[in-house]
């Protein structure tokens, strides 16, 4: 047998995510959305192109997605997008997506307000 040499890693699990944490939070994340009848597993296959029994396996929280599975949940689900980034620690990043989309609709509405009003709309979106 060798002697050990050499550096060695620590050990420092501090603030990582646990397999089960995340399978857990993707399947509530998807119930959530989706709900948890025959639909929703077929709304998952759609949107990822896996097999029915994955997607049963990712809703009842035994597995969770990886790679472009996950990105392509993230992209359709505003649910798994929020517990990606809350696992991951990042939950303003979801703040500030959600205000500039309010934003944007804001604009829309005076816009149309504006329209049904009368008014030219001078003032509206200067700082876009």
């Amino acid at each position: 047998m060798f002697p050990k040499m050499g550096k060695t890693f620590p050990d420092d699990d501090e603030g990582k995510v646990d397999r089960l944490e995340y399978q857990m939070a993707i399947a509530a994340a998807l119930k959530r959305e989706l709900g948890g009848a025959h639909r929703a597993i077929k709304t998952v296959m759609r949107w990822t192109g896996v097999s029915e029994r994955t997607a049963k396996n990712w809703i009842a929280g035994s597995h969770g997605p990886s790679g472009e599975h996950l990105v392509e949940l993230m992209r359709n689900s505003d649910e798994v997008l929020a517990a990606v980034l809350s696992l991951a620690g990042q939950s303003d990043l979801k703040i500030g997506a959600e205000l500039h989309e309010t934003r944007e609709t804001l604009l829309q509405v005076l816009k149309v307000l504006d329209a049904l009003l009368g008014i030219s709309g001078v003032g509206v979106g200067e700082n876009e």
